[in-house]
């Protein structure tokens, strides 16, 4: 074990080195590599301290050649900076790092030597492999632990006998590391092509008295090596007691090429315990070019739950057309859960022939089976329009109400009026909501829109009362120019109904340019109740959605403008303080002037120049031309109370206090702007004063009202 000053020394060597830096690696770039490297050696010569040579040595790792190696060998002994000469010695290329490490490893002892013999590894020094024989009977077991790992890193014929042999004689301690270096042997070999090698390596690897892991890592190393050979070793792992092996097997087989395996697999599926199959019916649907489905559809019939609920479920990857008929038998069946999933997997049954076939059988079906089906076409958008109209006749309403849903999901624009009918010359009333809610989805989806929404308009005349709300919420959620036209024209029309919907649907229609005639309605509405509604749908058009300034602002000016209520126009102040600007401003500054407004433009206008205040705006100016000059103010005194008991709120109204009349508590309460409420129950008041232009006044306002002072007298 390294030492704990050991440990000390290299941590706190490497927070020197970060302390120091290093150099940009653009500048590394443009110097010469002999001259750096004569100036690094030159610093492994000197004095300097551990974190420079440190430095130096990470260094060489770049610049350094054949003429570093004596310097940097020099350093291995040395506790604090081994690990950093080995840095440079492991990439510097030639026989002499190698021969300076194995130097080292002759004499040295300890960690020290445990760095050395890890940096032979990495050059995959061949010359070294005596050495590492030697040191694989080494007493302190990290060394021959690294030692074994090194050899098994070098891979030639020597170092791999060297380990086989070591296999059978080291002590259990080390046996696991010798088994480690045994894979790094056969894998070199199945990389150079050497297959058979590399197999019996791995054989007398899993045939070792060695931890688990590693008879799970020769295990799958056997397997591949053998190709479709190592197949009957997969099964026998598959089989395996081991959990551990059993899931490398079922690992194995999802990457394993070739169809041998799948054979294989099939017929294992056969034999094992209703646990086991499951795991092994999902390893299969992983294998979709191929698996043998046969078995799957098999597994499906199964009497255990869990190895039929598996088997349908692997179905939604590698089924095909030819499942349909016992998904369906499981789909229509007594059994809740495997309706549920068997329905499930029949939505994404994989195959081009699936659809196809699933219209085929409509013309045929019954029953559960025949409602299946239709669900199935909605589900996956089956091409089956003139199958699908044959069961809008049909007795049972379950089936009329499914094929009422499948149209909406496939039926084209030619015959949406299939189901325009449907919604407005009902054959069955207890068709009808399902009827709407499927012309709702097949408009929605209508890739041409305004074509859609011409049919709609047309058939709302000869619609009934319920069916024309209908027809124009669905040209609402539709929305477009053509839809926009037919509900405007119903929130004007002379028809109550149709006023109502249509009013009521312009106020929340969802885009820019329903303003038009949200105005239109709320100056010329058919009465006092739609125009309101024009006006606030209006409003709220401005408040919620993105446009330039200008056109914000000329939609307020507007509806301040048309107005007829207070609260309208305060609405409107609402929404230029939402959307700050210059010309927002503007009019907030003007609405002053109504005399209703005064105290509400004030406080929208402050709170605009504040928002405006760290933009490149003219507020000054803006302001003094609306007559709204800014103000020295000084708060003298403020209290804030109720029955004779008050707390002193002075220096809160102080901070808050600027050069306007108007003191925002940024949004926040009284209570929770001072601090809490010092008369719990009560309704409290503020009372200030004050200088304003060097006049004195005092107001007082109700708890949470706007604090607008006014001009003192």
């Amino acid at each position: 074990m390294k030492s704990k000053f050991a440990s000390l020394s290299v941590l706190t060597l490497g927070a020197m080195v970060l302390a120091f830096g290093m150099p940009p690696v653009a500048a590394q770039q443009r110097r010469d590599s002999a001259t750096e490297e004569k100036r690094l050696l030159a610093v492994l010569k000197s004095d300097a301290v551990a974190a420079q040579k440190a430095i130096s040595c990470k260094e060489l790792a770049i610049y350094g050649s054949s003429n570093a190696v004596p310097e940097l060998e020099k350093l291995l002994p040395n506790p604090q900076l081994s690990s950093w000469a080995r840095i440079a010695l492991e990439v510097i290329p030639g026989d002499q790092s190698d021969a300076a490490l194995r130097t080292a490893a002759e004499s040295m002892q300890g960690q020290l030597l445990v760095g050395v013999i890890n940096s032979i590894g990495v050059r995959g020094d061949a010359k070294a492999v005596p050495i590492l024989i030697t040191r694989l009977k080494d007493n302190d077991f990290e060394v021959a632990s690294a030692a074994a790992v090194a050899l098994g890193r070098i891979a030639d014929d020597e170092s791999t006998g060297a380990l086989q042999a070591a296999l059978r004689t080291v002590p259990g301690k080390l046996r696991s590391s010798v088994a480690e270096a045994c894979v790094l042997c056969a894998e070199a070999r199945l990389v150079t092509g050497r297959q058979q090698e590399a197999a019996e390596i791995y054989d007398q690897v899993r045939s070792a008295d060695v931890p688990m892991q590693r008879i799970v890592e020769a295990t799958r190393g056997s397997i591949l090596a053998r190709g479709q050979e190592g197949v009957p070793l997969l099964v026998e792992s598959l089989r395996s007691p081991e959990k551990k092996l059993r899931q490398l097997a079922l690992a194995t087989v999802r990457e394993f090429p070739g169809d041998q395996i799948d054979a294989a697999l099939a017929k294992e599926l056969k034999v094992v315990s209703p646990a086991r199959a499951v795991s092994i019916i999902q390893a299969m649907a992983d294998r979709p070019q191929t698996v043998v489905l046969p078995a799957i559809l098999a597994a499906v019939q199964n009497d255990n739950p869990q190895v039929k609920t598996s088997a349908i479920d692997a179905l939604r990857r590698v089924g095909d057309e030819s499942c349909l008929e016992i998904l369906l038998s499981m789909a229509t069946s007594d059994d809740v859960g495997l309706q549920q999933i068997a329905k499930a997997t029949l939505a994404e049954l994989p195959g081009e022939g699936v659809n196809s076939k699933i219209a085929n059988m409509l013309a045929d079906s019954k029953g559960q089976e025949y409602s299946v089906l239709l669900h199935l076409v909605a589900q996956r958008r089956v091409n089956a329009v003139p199958q699908v109209v044959q069961a809008l006749s049909h007795q049972d309403p379950q089936i009329r109400q499914a094929a009422l849903v499948a149209l909406g999901q496939i039926v084209a624009l030619e015959r949406l009026s299939l189901l325009i009918d449907a919604v407005v010359k009902p054959q069955k009333t207890e068709d009808v909501e399902v009827a709407s809610q499927a012309l709702r989805a097949a408009s929605v989806r209508m890739p041409d829109r305004e074509a859609c929404a011409t049919q709609l308009s047309e058939a709302i005349p000869a619609a009934s009362s319920a069916m024309k709300t209908t027809l124009l919420e669905i040209l609402a959620e539709m929305g477009g120019e053509n839809a926009l036209a037919q509900v405007s024209a119903a929130a004007m029309s002379r028809d109550p109904q149709l006023q109502d919907d249509g009013s009521r649907l312009l106020g929340k229609w969802n885009s820019v340019a329903a303003a038009p005639s949200l105005m239109i309605l709320a100056v010329s509405g058919p009465s006092s109740k739609y125009q309101v509604r024009g006006m606030r749908g209006y409003i709220g058009i401005a408040r919620k959605f993105p446009m330039p300034e200008s056109q914000r602002v000329a939609m307020c000016r507007q509806a301040f403008e048309k107005a007829a209520r207070i609260d309208e126009q305060k609405l409107v102040l609402d929404v230029l303080k939402i959307h700050p600007s210059a010309e927002g401003l503007a009019l907030a500054i003007q609405a002053q002037k109504v005399a209703s407004l005064k105290t509400d433009a004030t406080v929208a206008a402050s709170q605009i120049a504040q928002k405006l205040g760290g933009k490149a705006v003219d507020i000054a100016s803006i302001m003094n031309a609306g007559g709204m000059k800014p103000v020295k103010l000084q708060i003298v005194k403020a209290a804030y109370g109720a029955d004779g008991v008050s707390k002193d709120v002075t220096s809160v109204l102080q901070k808050s206090a600027g050069s306007l009349p108007w003191i925002n508590l940024s949004g926040r309460g009284y209570n929770a702007t001072f601090g809490g409420d010092p008369v719990p129950g009560k309704v409290k008041k503020l009372t200030i004063q004050y200088v304003m232009d060097g006049k004195q006044g005092t107001a007082s306002f109700d708890e949470n009202a706007p604090i607008l002072l006014p001009q003192p007298e």
